[in-house]
């Protein structure tokens, strides 16, 4: 007999029969929760495919394990998967369909434990994607993360990380989510991952001592920001368009003690901003070896703060290089040394690959902007251009110089990460043939020592 009588027979209303076919359709969901309560502790559950009733509570390290083809649907109520445990393991599993409170920070999934490992889930249409709450020496590998479709500030978090510590949150794939969080969290690893679509690619706050290396964030409202968190390396990254409307690659609020080593950050609105960074005494932030390049600003300074290591980084293809707010006529109170400007005007008659005066930037029209915030709306238009070379041409007053690099390079150190990668693998392709023409290797044989990393 059909349970869902038709609507002409009884007179059902639509809607009373649309709820009656949605009831039907979850209960022939099967139960995987009594499952997992029947199971004993370090149990492995294999799921055949198909698609399961949630939400689901583990209480118990166990191993969950949907070979990639089992789906777990919370039916639009609280978080898909709750851990409550140490020692559990959910692998290739898609997790969809969470509720939507914000209080309950419904996701898909929550860990409240220790030693846990989240790997190669698909999760999605889930408010939040991952929230660690007080939750350490977790493993969040490989999988691949993305919001409910609402509008992008009503989005949850793809990864929450909240007063937890010594994860690793690695090689996932992030789209159309709202931040990854780390708050009141330290010694954590955050590297290669991927993401795209978002407002924060990644948010510390009181935070320290974090690794964020080889990650990939692209299209997102802002980079990577800094507010308040101390001894962070954020290293080998790629960050590109963050255009928001306070759009940056890279920003420091109060941080101290920081390193930026190595990252490409191409067409943002700004590469770096710092706001009273270093903030503690006696500190200082060394950023070195990257490529900032093609951004509206390079390097913006909320004010005249020293303590700034800036070194060995390129700038190329920025309208600004660097700018300074409010009352900051300067800031040459930091270090500036071997950076590479492509506005630089001098010579290198000794070739040795610097140039022989110092590099000297210094402010004409663009104090208009700096000075007056709202000004801003009209940087690079053909107005400001003309005030700018008119005052260069001849000006009115002695214009105040920003910066100074004593030795400026005559060449960019790097090209970009991307660039660089391909420049060492056909660096490597020439070995390995130069090698196998050496050896009278045939070509099969090598590609055979080469699949195998030898």
């Amino acid at each position: 007999m059909n349970p869902c009588p038709r609507r002409r027979r009884l007179r059902v209303p639509w809607l009373a029969c649309l709820l009656i076919a949605t009831w039907c359709r979850a209960a022939e969901m099967p139960s995987l929760q009594a499952r997992i309560d029947a199971a004993a502790d370090n149990a492995v559950l294999v799921l055949k495919p198909g698609v399961y009733r949630g939400p689901v509570l583990i209480d118990k390290p166990l191993t969950l394990d949907g070979q990639g083809k089992a789906t777990i649907d919370a039916g639009g109520k609280g978080s898909v998967v709750s851990i409550d445990s140490d020692g559990v393991t959910l692998k290739g599993l898609r997790l969809t369909n969470s509720g939507e409170s914000y209080n309950d920070i419904d996701s898909g999934v929550q860990v409240r434990g220790d030693f846990n490992v989240l790997k190669d889930l698909v999760i999605d249409n889930c408010l939040f994607g991952i929230d660690l709450g007080q939750s350490n020496n977790n493993i969040i590998k490989r999988n691949r993360i993305s919001s409910k479709p609402f509008d992008l500030g009503l989005r949850g978090d793809a990864i929450r990380l909240w007063y937890s510590f010594r994860n690793k949150v690695t090689d996932n794939t992030i789209r159309d989510a709202r931040d990854t969080v780390v708050w009141y969290s330290a010694d954590n690893l955050i590297a290669r991952n991927d993401a795209r679509g978002g407002r924060y690619s990644l948010h510390f706050m009181y935070s320290k001592h974090n690794d964020v290396i080889h990650n990939h964030y692209e299209n997102n409202a802002v980079g990577i920001f800094l507010m308040y968190s101390d001894g962070v390396v954020i290293r080998d990254n790629t960050i590109i368009n963050a255009n928001g409307p306070t759009g940056m690659g890279i920003g420091f609020k109060e941080s101290s003690n920081v390193e930026i080593a190595n990252n490409d950050l191409l067409y943002n609105a700004v590469g770096i901003y710092l706001d009273l960074s270093p903030y503690q005494p006696d500190t200082t932030n060394r950023i070195h070896d990257n490529v900032i390049a093609f951004s509206g600003i390079g390097i913006s300074f909320l004010s005249d703060w020293p303590g700034n290591q800036i070194t060995g980084n390129d700038f190329k293809g920025n309208i600004t290089q660097v700018a300074v707010s409010g009352n900051g006529k300067s800031v040459n109170r930091n270090t500036w040394h071997g950076n590479y400007w492509d506005d630089y005007q001098g010579f290198d008659l000794n070739h040795d690959g610097i140039g022989d005066r110092p590099y000297q930037l210094y402010s004409y029209a663009d104090r208009i902007w700096m000075d007056v915030p709202p000004a801003r709306f009209f940087k690079g238009t053909p107005m400001l251009e003309t005030l700018d070379f008119l005052e260069r041409l001849a000006p009115f007053t002695k214009p105040a110089m920003l910066l100074q690099d004593d030795n400026p390079l005559l060449e960019p150190r790097f090209t970009t990460r991307a660039q660089r990668e391909r420049i060492e693998e056909q660096n490597d392709e020439t070995a390995n043939d130069n090698t196998a023409d050496r050896s009278g290797e045939s070509d099969a044989y090598r590609k055979l020592r080469q699949s195998l990393g030898r």
